[in-house]
């Protein structure tokens, strides 16, 4: 399984394995990551598993989709390096991934 770590706002790191196949919202949220709160379940609909994917990671996790694009266009605070984690599935190519948590999710 690959390893995946979480970055919160404060620096806190959460380094967990990922089941291949599986959302990386599913990750954070059944290894219990503070501020995924995944209020729709993975269905692209709410944003609240909003992460900033580490720089060195974009080209491997590759762009937002249409749907997770509209998404994030009404969030605030998206940046470059934005990303829905309902919206990336764990794969091998994400060994060492590592995504950061913004801080209003806290």
């Amino acid at each position: 399984m690959p390893t995946v770590t979480f970055i919160e706002h404060d620096g806190t790191t959460h380094t967990v394995e990922a089941e291949i196949g599986m959302p990386l919202m599913r990750v954070a949220v059944e290894h219990s990551v503070p501020g995924i709160d995944a209020d729709c379940g993975g269905e692209c609909a709410c944003a609240t598993c909003h992460v900033l994917v580490d720089e060195q990671w974009l080209e491997v996790v590759g762009p937002p989709g249409d749907i997770e694009d509209s998404m994030l266009s009404q969030h605030p605070d998206r940046q470059g390096n934005s990303r829905l984690s309902c919206q990336i599935p764990v794969s091998e190519k994400l060994e060492g991934l590592v995504v950061q948590l913004p801080e209003y999710q806290f």
